[in-house]
């Protein structure tokens, strides 16, 4: 299981910098959660994923850590291309994500991104 949810973790990051919403269902469960958001399904990410791509044409994820333990992926991530904060700083998330039968199911995260107007 190890290999396969950082292998689905990189994929994610992967698709989200790429802007490819085709590979949504292929990474995300039918019924998957979103506890920051509050939000099931795959449409939620697209959508969640579009509204920042509109928002900030130039965000991309980076990632700086990658820990698995069995089903669970924990990352610290970087948010680039996202302008505002103290000079020099980029907004951090800190994501953990349980996958099940080769999707990720749950998804738990903090940033210091605080986007205006929410």
């Amino acid at each position: 299981m190890t290999d396969e949810a950082t292998t689905l973790g990189r994929r994610m990051y992967e698709a989200f910098n790429a802007r490819d919403l085709t590979a949504l269902e292929a990474i995300f469960a039918v019924d998957f959660v979103s506890h920051p958001l509050g939000t099931t399904g795959v449409a939620a990410v697209s959508r969640a994923w579009s509204g920042l791509f509109a928002a900030y044409p130039e965000v991309r994820v980076t990632v700086e850590d990658m820990l698995v333990d069995r089903d669970k992926v924990a990352v610290r991530s970087v948010l680039c291309g996202i302008p505002g904060g103290a000079p020099g700083t980029a907004p951090t998330m800190m994501e953990i994500f349980r996958v099940h039968r080769g999707r990720i199911a749950e998804l738990w995260g903090l940033s210091s991104f605080a986007r205006q107007g929410r």
